[in-house]
């Protein structure tokens, strides 16, 4: 890389002064790993974003790196085993944001898809991510047993269940560090920036701070997500937009593990501990704008129920509900017999020349499907280079034996006063930056307390936001930096 990803610096003038090989429009997961593997190949790179890394879908996913188990009924074998491959590289460079999760699967009587049929999927699963991945083979269990573990399922026609794994991650948190990379990698990167309209010069953009100007490039991805099509006017493909929403409900004592349920309607959907909380979700809703994208009581009601069957133990009612989020997808528009049947592949439109487009895939494989982006602009720009994001730590990733690292690291917070929770979040959130934020603490002992009593989150956390990561709002810090929003409610 070419310079230390942090401080992430905004840098609105070297947008406006520069010519671009290629502007990328949109900040979330997708725009964020274009940018940086562009940048990487040898391409000059603007990167904008009209709010905040992160702060549209790429804040608004279930927060894993998964292989997409669900799929599988639908005979989308080539996505999952895309997937699955990605969950491996992803580990392998940011070992301190990709962290194993091992999901329960519970198998009851009256499910369309018995223990056999789940048994072979299971198989599959494990095969199909090759060697080297960073989570368990599945395991079954009897009745039995899931019921000492998990008192709160329902005992009622439980015929035993499956033990998998995947992975986790903070999808904002992650989102900038990627954006983080393309800065590293020579990208000029602003976000309160947004983009009015492209053409064949560029695009013509605003800035939080009233300046229009014009931001020449070559080529251009536009990587605005459901937003994507206003920048195309007539030119726009059609496309498909997908709601999804989940809820944030109490922590469940002593559950290290998620679910893969299964509510009345077939859908399946995740109960997954997050930051001392439990995501639920997701619901499917097709939306016709992206401001649709807000909860309803509706579906509010809809996941409740769904846990209630499976879980009654919980006792979970509407008043537990501690927030609730809501993001969209932007998929092709092939027919299916449902949402859940509509399919996520990845594809690559081209609506204008010099315009290249981003439609389908998920948050998993972002970063090859960018890469495949990338190939199309650079084989437009004529030049020869392939993408190394494969292979490149994402800062923050430490080097050498990383389970050492961390125990040395997580020794040092809790020797500064750091609680044991939030010292283990603020390690697996910040890697070897951890350090920076140690040497605050030295100096200011009151930078190691929370910053809210319910939320493992630093003070000093706040601070370095602010000082390096371009948090510009208080939006920006609570909902993103640390998503106290969804935490604390």
């Amino acid at each position: 890389m070419s310079r230390p990803p942090f401080p992430f610096t905004r840098d609105v003038a070297g947008l406006r002064d520069g010519r671009f090989d290629l502007l990328v429009v949109g900040g979330g997961i997708y725009g964020a790993w274009a940018a940086f593997d562009a940048a990487q190949r040898g391409l000059s790179v603007a990167l904008i974003e009209k709010t905040d890394w992160g702060a549209g879908t790429s804040q608004s996913s279930s927060k894993l790196i998964h292989g997409g188990l669900r799929y599988l009924e639908h005979y989308e074998f080539r996505l999952v085993r895309h997937a699955l491959h990605e969950r491996k590289v992803l580990h392998r460079i940011a070992p301190h944001l990709v962290r194993p999760l091992d999901f329960i699967l519970p198998v009851f009587n009256d499910q369309r898809v018995g223990p056999f049929m789940l048994s072979c999927g299971l198989t599959l699963y494990d095969l199909m991510g090759l060697g080297g991945q960073p989570v368990r083979r599945h395991r079954y269990f009897r009745p039995r047993r899931l019921r000492h573990a998990y008192p709160y399922l329902d005992a009622r026609g439980l015929v035993g269940g499956f033990r998998y794994g995947d992975c986790q991650e903070d999808d904002a948190r992650m989102t900038l560090v990627v954006a983080a990379a393309a800065h590293a990698a020579g990208a000029v990167c602003a976000n309160g920036v947004e983009a009015l309209s492209l053409d064949a010069q560029g695009a013509e953009v605003r800035s939080d701070e009233g300046e229009t100007f014009r931001i020449r490039a070559q080529m251009l991805i536009n990587a605005a997500g459901p937003w994507a099509m206003r920048l195309l006017g007539e030119d726009a493909p059609p496309t498909r937009l997908v709601k999804g929403m989940h809820l944030v409900m109490p922590g469940v004592p002593g559950l290290r593990n998620a679910f893969l349920l299964t509510a009345d309607d077939g859908r399946v959907f995740f109960v997954i501990p997050w930051y001392g909380r439990t995501l639920v979700g997701t619901t499917e809703q097709t939306i016709t704008r992206a401001e649709d994208a807000l909860p309803t009581e509706a579906e509010t009601d809809y996941l409740l129920a769904a846990v209630a069957r499976a879980m009654p133990g919980l006792g979970w009612r509407r008043e537990d509900v501690i927030s609730r989020f809501a993001g969209t997808r932007t998929l092709g528009v092939a027919p299916a017999t449902s949402l859940a049947a509509v399919s996520r592949e990845f594809q690559i439109l081209r609506p204008r020349d010099n315009v290249f487009m981003p439609v389908g895939g998920k948050y998993t494989t972002a970063r090859c499907d960018a890469a495949e982006v990338v190939d199309a602009v650079a084989s437009a720009l004529g030049v020869d280079a392939t993408s190394r994001t494969d292979e490149t730590l994402l800062p923050g990733t430490p080097e050498g034996d990383f389970n050492r690292w961390r125990g040395s690291t997580l020794a040092r917070l809790i020797a500064a006063g750091v609680d044991a929770e939030a010292a283990h979040t603020c390690a697996m959130r910040h890697g070897c930056y951890t350090d920076a934020l140690l040497d605050l603490i030295e100096d200011d002992r009151s930078l190691g307390q929370r910053v809210h009593p319910a939320a493992p989150f630093l003070r000093v956390e706040r601070v370095w936001s602010q000082s390096h990561e371009m948090a510009r709002s208080e939006d920006d810090l609570s909902r993103r930096r640390m998503p106290l929003q969804l935490v604390v409610g």
